[in-house]
């Protein structure tokens, strides 16, 4: 995984990251697969949640 880039990520990075649109990300946090929190009017994933839903992604395909 990628080191040092915050704690937090906001949803067009996670969509990016996964190849995906921002409305399949918003899907992950409102069935509880990522968590998040909201910064004012802002959305932010919780990197490392983020992370763990990625590496069970991958090991669940191997």
């Amino acid at each position: 995984m990628i080191e040092d880039q915050g704690e937090l990520m906001t949803v067009q990075a996670a969509a990016d990251r996964l190849a995906v649109s921002r409305w399949m990300i918003y899907r992950l946090i409102w069935d509880r697969r990522v968590k998040s929190v909201q910064i004012g009017r802002c959305r932010r994933i919780v990197r490392q949640s983020f992370d763990d839903y990625l590496s069970g992604l991958i090991e669940g395909a191997a």
